[in-house]
C-alpha cells in the first residue's frame, strides 16, 4: 500500500501506526507489543520507500511516523456527572506517546507527524513525548509535522478550539509544518485553513477526506473532483504540502500532484522585528498594542478573594465556578488561578479546578494564568490546560540553574511566563534593582535558551506606598520608570503588576483603592505595564474620580507635590473617608440585578436560559413552577424543558454551540428530570388505581398503530417503542409481525389511529415501507407515518418515501426519540413541524440524485479484473466431514458459555459511554451502569428460568461440501469426484469507482475450478425453539416486558449458538484450526481463521441466497420443519442465525455496496430469470446504484 501512494506521486507517505499507543492498544490487550507494532511499521513503510527512490533517485521519497490522538481525551470528561473527570492523565498520554515515538525512531522514520488532533492537550503531550524521547536518547530530533482536525461547520476541533487557537497553543514545537486533515472535505475546509495559513509563520499543509462522509460511510469525492478542490487552494498560493486522508487512494494522489505540479507554492509571510506576544483559550488571544490592556481576573486567587477562599475550603467547586464565571461576564481578558493556602493541598485543588474550567465554555474561551509560588502546582494546571496560558511566576531566587530549569519546561509546555523581579539576594524595590535584574532574566532566557521574547513578561514588583515609612514612598514612581527602561532595553516584552499591593496600607477602603489603582494604571500604561492582575469591572474611569481624590493620589503615586507633604496630606484624607459607602453597596446591588435580569422572565424564559447557558442553580425552583402551572410533570419535559434541548440541538447542528457547552447542558438537563422523577412516578401510580376503579381512565393523549411489514419477523426495537409511548399515556395497537399493508390500513381505519408506525430490520422491508405509503396516498389516507428501525435511514425516507405520500413520513432514529415526534404530530404545531420536515428532506433527496449523477463506476467486466488475489497454495484441507449434520436440542449451558453480551444492552438503547460501552464495563457507566446491572440480574434470572424449565431449545443443521469458484459465483459439488453440481452461491462484486486496487466478491476466497480442490460450509441455527409460544403467554398476562426480555435472551442464545457452531467447524468438523485455543474475547473480535458471512448482508446483499443454502442444508427435512425461511427469506424462528463459511486465512469481511446496472443484468441472467425486476426488487434502493425504473 505504501509503494502504490508513492508511485502514484506521494513524496511522504505515513506509517499504519495511527493507534500505535499502549492506551488504544490496551483496548485489545495489544500494548505489549506496541514498540514491534510501531517499528515495524516504520520499518514497511521505509522499505516501500527506499525500493521506490532507487527506481526515481530524482524524487527522494520519505517516511512520516503517524501518531494519532488516541481514544481518549485530557480536556473533555467523559461523566456527565462530574465534569473534572478525566480517564486519563497527561502522565500517562506522555508515557504512552513516548513508547510509540521509541519504535518509530528505531524502525527509521523521517519525519513524526501528530495527526487528527481532536483535542489539542494531547497534542501537547505528544510534543512533550517527542522532546522527551530526544532528550533521553541524545539522538538528533526530528522533524514534527502538527495537524488538526475540526469536527464541523464551526471550524473547532472537539474539544472547542478554532484552528487559530490550536496554531497558538503548538507554536512552541517550533513544527516542520502545521495544519489541517481528515474533517470535512477540501472545499468546506478551505476557509479555516486559510485562517491557519495566515497566521503559520512557518510551513502549512492539509490533507482532507475526499469529501463529507456520505450516509453509508463512504467517500463520494472521485480523484477528479478531489484534485480539482485541491487545485482551488493551489491557484491561490496556499499550499507548502498537500495530500489526502480518508477515503483518498493512490489515485486521488496521483491526480493531485499532477494538477498542482505547476502551481505556486506558498511563500512563508516576513516575520515581524518585534513580535508579540500570542495566547490562546479556544479562541486566540492576541497582545498587541491595538488590543490594549489586558485585565487578568484576580477572583479565583484564594489570595485575592476571600469568597472563593471560603468556597474552595468547603469544596464548592460549583459555586466556585460561579466565581470565576462572573469575571468573564466583567469581561477580563487573562483568568489567573491560584491555591496557595496553608491548609489545602494546592497541587490538587489546581488540577480539579483546571479540568472543572477547561468543560466551562464561556471561561475556557480565555487564556489562563497559572499562579503559584509552587513549582508542581504550575505543572499540575499546564498539564490540564490546552491554551497557551501564562505561568506565573519563576524568579532568579533559587539561582540560576532552577530558573532555567523551570523556564526550559516552560517552553516545553507551551507557556508564556511571568518573570518577578527576584534574584538570589531578594526583591527588587528600587528602580535600580528592577532594571537591573529584569535585564539579567532576559539576557539569560535569550542567550542560553533563545526563549521567545514576546512570551516574556516582568513583573517589576508593585509594592506598598504611603505606609508612612519615607522609604517606601517611591515605590510607585519606581514602578513606572522601570517598566519604560525594560522595554527600551529588552525587546518584545510585556509587563505585569498586582495592583493590590499599591494601596495595601488602606484595606477597608475599597472605593479609595481602586481610585489609586485607576490613577496608576493611567501614568503605568503609558510606560508600557501591559496587563494586570484586578478585580474586572472594579475600577473607575481616571476620569470618573473628583478632582480632589485624584490629586491627591497622583502626588503619592508621583511621588513629587510642590511642598513634599503628600503622603501626609493623602492619610490624614484617608482617616476622614473611613467610613461605609452607600454608593459603592448600592453601585454593587445595581450590578447584581442587570447579572441576574433573566431571573425575571418567565419559567419557560428561565427554563430555556438555564439550558442553554448551563446554568443549574436554579432549575429545581424553576421546573416546581412549570410543573405547579402545567399540571403534569410529563408536559413539563415534552414542553419547556424539550424546546430548550431542540434549541440547543439546533445551535449544536449549526456549529454555534460545541462539545463542552452541550454537555454542560446535558447535566442541567439531567437535573430537571430528576426533579421531576417522583411526581412522574407517583403520578403513575394514581393512574393505576385510576385505571382499575374506572374502565374509562385513562384518558389516552393519542392512538399510535404499531407493525413489522409483510416478510419481516423482528419487533424487539418496535415493542420498546410501544412501551415507551404507553409510559407516556399514548394508546398503542400493536399488530406484531409480518403484517401485510392491506390489513395495517384496515386497522389503522378501524381503530381510528392518530399516527401509523412501521417497523423493519431486513432490505426488503424498505420497499414494503414505500408500497405501503403508496397504498395510503391511493386510499386518501391523511395520517402521519412513522418509519423506523434498524436498515431505515432519514436519507432513504427523504429519497424513496416521501415523494410517495403527501401527508407526513416521518424517519425516527431511536425509540427515545418516537415521543417527541408523536407529541409533534399531535400538536397545534403539526402543520409547521411537516412543513420544516419536508424542507430538510427535499435538500437531502436533492443532494442524493446530485451526487448520483456524479458517480463512477467500473464496467462488471473492470472490476472482474481487479478482482481480489488469494494465494491458493494456501487452500485450507480437506474437511473430516462432508454432507449435512442436524444437532438438535444442544446443551444451553454449553452455549451460554459463548453469549455476546454487548448487542442484548443495545436492544434497551442501554449504551455505556467510552471507556464503559461494552460488556461488562457497561455496569461502570455512571448514566446507564445501574440499569444495566438491573437488566442483567433479570436476563440472567430469565436464562435460568429457561434452562430448568426446558422452555427454549437449540438447533441447527451444519454442512460442509466440496466447492470451487466459476466466475464470481461458487459451485458445490455432491462428492469429491467435483463432476456434478450440486447449487451455485451467486456473488455480486464491488463495483463503485473509487480508486481502490481491488474489488471484492465474496466468491474470490474459494479456489477457482482447475486451480485447487476447495471446500465452502454453511450452517442455519436457531436458540428460539419454544420462544413464541412462551411469548403468547406472557403477552396473554399483560407481561410484555417479560416477552421482550425472552425474546432478546433468545437472540442471544442464537447467536451464540452460531459461534459456537463455527468454532466447531474450523476445530473439529472441517478441523482447519485444530489448534486454535482463543478466548471468548477473542472470539468475539474475530481473530479466528477466516469468516461466516450472512446470505443478505453487506458481501451478498440478496436475501434469496437463503434459499439455496436452505435446500443445501435440507434444513426443512432436517429439522422437521421448525427451522424455516418466511416468502420473504426471513428465519423463522426470528431468533436464528444462517452462515456461509470460508475457511482462506486471507478471507475477509467487506461491503459490496452500490451495484450498477450491467451487473444487475449480468446478475439476473446467471440467475436463469427473464428480466431484472425481480432482482431489483429484492436487492432494493440501497444497493441499486441507479433510479430502477
Amino acid at each position: 500500500i505504501h509503494k502504490e501512494y508513492f508511485m502514484g506521486g506521494s513524496d511522504i507517505c505515513e506509517t499504519n501506526t495511527f493507534n500505535g499507543t499502549t492506551i488504544s492498544q490496551g483496548e485489545y490487550k495489544m500494548q505489549a507489543v506496541v514498540y514491534e507494532l510501531n517499528k515495524k511499521g516504520a520499518e514497511l513503510a521505509k522499505q516501500a520507500a527506499a525500493e521506490v527512490t532507487k527506481a526515481e533517485p530524482h524524487k527522494p521519497r520519505f517516511v512520516a511516523g503517524a501518531v494519532g490522538p488516541t481514544s481518549r481525551t485530557l480536556s473533555v470528561s467523559p461523566s456527565v456527572e462530574d465534569p473534572s473527570y478525566r480517564n486519563v492523565t497527561w502522565d500517562e498520554l506522555v508515557e504512552a506517546y513516548k513508547q510509540q515515538i521509541s519504535g518509530l525512531v528505531d524502525g527509521g522514520i523521517d519525519l513524526i507527524m501528530i495527526e487528527t488532533v481532536f483535542d489539542t492537550q494531547n497534542c501537547k503531550a505528544a510534543i512533550f513525548a517527542v522532546d522527551q524521547y530526544f532528550l533521553e536518547t541524545g539522538k538528533e530530533r526530528l522533524p514534527v509535522m502538527l495537524s488538526a482536525t475540526i469536527v464541523d461547520n464551526s471550524g473547532r476541533t472537539l474539544s472547542g478550539q478554532t484552528v487559530e487557537a490550536f496554531y497558538v497553543s503548538v507554536k512552541h514545537a517550533n513544527a516542520f509544518t502545521v495544519g489541517i486533515n481528515c474533517a470535512l472535505g477540501a472545499a468546506q475546509m478551505k476557509g479555516f485553513y486559510k485562517a491557519l495559513a495566515d497566521l503559520n509563520t512557518g510551513w502549512c499543509h492539509v490533507y482532507p477526506n475526499a469529501g463529507l462522509p456520505n450516509a453509508m460511510g463512504g467517500y463520494d469525492e472521485d480523484p477528479e473532483i478531489f484534485s480539482n478542490n485541491i487545485l482551488d487552494y493551489a491557484k491561490d498560493g496556499l499550499l507548502n504540502f498537500v495530500g489526502g486522508c480518508c477515503g483518498t487512494f493512490p489515485s486521488h494522489i496521483a491526480a493531485v500532484a499532477k494538477k498542482v505540479k505547476d502551481c505556486p507554492v506558498r511563500k512563508l509571510p516576513e516575520l515581524p522585528k518585534y513580535p508579540s506576544m500570542q495566547l490562546s483559550g479556544l479562541e486566540p488571544c492576541f497582545i498587541t498594542k491595538e488590543a490594549g490592556f489586558q485585565w487578568v481576573g484576580e477572583r479565583c486567587n484564594l489570595m485575592g478573594s476571600a469568597k472563593f477562599k471560603k468556597l474552595v475550603d468547603a469544596y464548592k467547586w460549583d459555586e466556585a465556578m460561579e466565581v470565576c464565571m462572573a469575571q468573564c461576564e466583567k469581561k477580563a481578558d487573562i483568568l489567573d488561578f491560584n491555591f496557595d493556602s496553608d491548609l489545602i493541598d494546592g497541587q490538587s485543588a489546581m488540577g480539579k479546578f483546571m479540568r472543572l474550567c477547561v468543560t466551562e465554555p464561556n471561561v475556557a474561551k480565555l487564556p489562563f494564568m497559572i499562579d503559584s509560588s509552587k513549582w508542581p502546582v504550575v505543572e499540575e494546571g499546564l498539564k490540564c490546560v490546552q491554551g497557551k496560558c501564562i505561568v506565573n511566576s519563576i524568579s532568579l531566587k533559587p539561582g540560576e540553574e532552577e530558573f532555567l530549569r523551570h523556564a526550559r519546561l516552560c517552553m516545553r509546555y507551551g507557556a508564556a511566563v511571568v518573570i518577578m523581579a527576584f534574584d538570589e539576594k531578594g526583591q527588587a524595590a528600587t528602580f535600580e534593582d528592577k532594571v537591573r535584574i529584569c535585564q539579567r532574566s532576559y539576557t539569560l532566557l535569550r542567550k542560553k535558551l533563545d526563549f521567545p521574547p514576546e512570551d516574556i513578561i516582568f513583573d517589576c514588583n508593585v509594592l506598598t506606598i504611603a505606609t508612612g515609612l519615607p522609604e517606601h514612598n517611591g515605590y510607585g514612581i519606581d514602578f513606572i520608570n522601570a517598566v519604560a527602561e525594560i522595554k527600551r532595553t529588552c525587546p518584545c516584552v510585556s509587563f505585569s503588576g498586582g495592583l493590590s499591593n499599591l494601596s495595601f496600607s488602606f484595606r477597608g477602603l475599597n472605593s479609595l483603592r481602586d481610585a489609586m489603582h485607576s490613577i496608576f494604571l493611567y501614568h503605568a500604561v503609558p510606560a508600557g505595564l501591559n496587563m494586570s492582575i484586578v478585580n474586572p469591572g472594579g475600577l473607575p474611569r481616571y476620569t470618573d474620580i473628583d478632582a480632589n481624590t485624584r490629586k491627591l493620589a497622583e502626588e503619592v503615586i508621583l511621588n513629587k507635590s510642590a511642598d513634599g507633604k503628600h503622603v501626609e496630606r493623602f492619610l490624614e484624607f484617608a482617616e476622614n473617608v473611613r467610613k461605609p459607602a452607600p454608593a459603592a453597596a448600592g453601585g454593587a446591588a445595581g450590578a447584581a440585578a442587570a447579572k441576574d435580569a433573566w431571573r425575571n422572565g418567565t419559567y419557560v424564559e428561565r427554563l430555556h436560559h438555564g439550558l442553554i447557558n448551563g446554568i443549574d442553580k436554579f432549575i429545581d425552583g424553576d421546573v416546581e413552577e412549570a410543573r405547579a402551572d402545567l399540571k403534569v410533570p410529563l408536559n413539563v419535559i415534552e414542553g419547556p424543558l424539550m424546546q430548550g434541548m431542540g434549541i440547543i440541538g439546533d445551535l449544536f447542528g449549526a456549529g454555534k454551540m460545541f462539545l463542552p457547552q452541550v454537555i454542560k447542558s446535558a447535566r442541567v438537563m439531567k437535573k430537571a428530570v430528576a426533579y421531576l422523577t417522583p411526581f412522574m412516578e407517583e403520578e403513575k401510580r394514581l393512574a393505576a388505581l385510576a385505571s382499575g376503579e374506572d374502565p374509562d381512565q385513562p384518558k389516552w393523549n393519542g392512538v399510535v398503530l404499531m407493525a413489522t411489514v409483510k416478510g419481516d419477523v423482528h419487533d424487539i426495537g418496535k415493542n420498546i417503542v410501544g412501551v415507551v409511548l404507553g409510559c407516556n399515556n399514548y394508546k398503542v395497537v400493536d399488530m406484531g409481525v409480518m403484517v401485510p399493508c392491506e390489513k395495517i390500513l384496515e386497522r389503522a381505519i378501524e381503530e381510528k389511529v392518530d399516527v401509523i408506525g412501521l417497523s423493519g430490520l431486513i432490505t426488503p422491508s424498505l420497499d414494503e415501507m414505500v408500497y405501503v405509503a403508496e397504498q395510503m396516498k391511493a386510499r386518501g389516507m391523511k395520517l402521519p407515518l412513522m418509519i423506523g428501525g434498524a436498515t431505515t435511514s432519514k436519507r432513504h425516507t427523504a429519497v424513496k418515501l416521501c415523494t410517495k405520500y403527501d401527508h407526513g413520513v416521518i424517519h425516527v432514529l431511536d425509540a427515545s426519540r418516537s415521543c417527541t415526534v408523536v407529541s409533534a404530530l399531535l400538536s397545534q404545531e403539526k402543520k409547521n413541524y411537516l412543513a420544516d420536515l419536508k424542507e430538510e428532506y427535499t435538500e437531502i433527496r436533492d443532494e442524493y440524485y446530485a451526487t448520483l449523477i456524479d458517480k463512477k463506476w467500473k464496467t462488471l467486466k473492470q472490476a472482474q479484473e481487479k478482482k481480489g488475489q488469494i494465494d491458493f497454495s494456501k487452500v485450507p484441507p480437506k474437511p473430516k466431514f462432508i454432507g449435512n449434520l442436524c444437532v438438535k436440542d444442544v446443551d444451553i449451558k454449553e452455549v451460554m458459555e459463548y453469549i455476546d453480551w454487548t448487542p442484548f444492552f443495545q436492544v434497551y438503547q442501554l449504551r455505556g459511554k467510552y471507556p464503559n460501552r461494552d460488556y461488562p464495563a457497561i455496569f461502570k457507566d455512571e448514566r446507564v451502569g445501574e440499569e444495566a446491572k438491573k437488566l442483567f440480574a433479570e436476563a440472567k434470572e430469565m436464562l435460568d428460568w429457561v434452562v430448568k424449565d426446558g422452555l427454549l431449545k437449540c438447533s441447527g443443521v451444519v454442512g460442509i461440501w466440496p466447492a470451487n469458484t466459476v466466475g464470481d459465483d461458487i459451485e458445490v459439488y455432491t462428492n469429491e469426484d467435483r463432476d456434478t453440481v450440486k447449487c451455485k452461491f451467486m456473488g455480486l462484486r464491488q463495483q463503485l469507482d473509487m480508486g481502490e486496487s481491488t474489488y471484492w466478491c465474496q466468491s474470490d476466497f474459494i479456489a477457482p475450478k482447475g486451480v485447487a480442490p476447495d471446500y465452502i460450509s454453511a450452517f442455519a441455527c436457531t436458540g428460539g425453539l419454544g420462544c413464541h409460544e412462551q411469548r403468547q403467554k406472557f403477552e396473554e398476562k399483560g407481561e410484555i416486558d417479560k416477552a421482550i426480555l425472552l425474546e432478546a435472551v433468545a437472540d442471544r442464545l442464537a447467536e451464540a449458538f452460531a459461534e459456537l457452531i463455527h468454532l466447531k467447524i474450523r476445530t473439529t468438523l472441517w478441523g482447519y484450526a485444530p489448534d486454535e485455543k482463543l478466548s471468548l474475547d477473542d472470539l468475539l473480535k474475530v481473530r479466528y481463521q477466516g469468516i461466516r458471512p450472512a446470505p443478505g448482508y453487506p458481501s451478498q446483499p440478496d436475501h434469496r441466497e437463503k434459499q439455496t443454502m436452505w435446500d443445501l442444508l435440507d434444513i426443512n427435512r432436517l429439522t422437521d420443519g421448525k427451522l424455516e425461511l418466511t416468502e420473504s427469506f426471513m428465519m423463522m424462528p426470528s431468533a436464528s442465525v444462517s452462515a456461509l463459511v470460508f475457511a482462506h486465512p486471507e478471507a475477509k469481511y467487506f461491503s459490496v455496496g452500490q451495484v450498477n446496472k450491467d451487473q444487475v443484468e449480468e446478475y439476473s441472467a446467471r440467475r436463469g430469470e427473464g428480466g431484472i425486476e425481480g432482482t431489483e426488487r429484492w436487492l432494493g434502493s440501497t444497493v441499486l446504484g441507479y433510479e430502477k425504473k
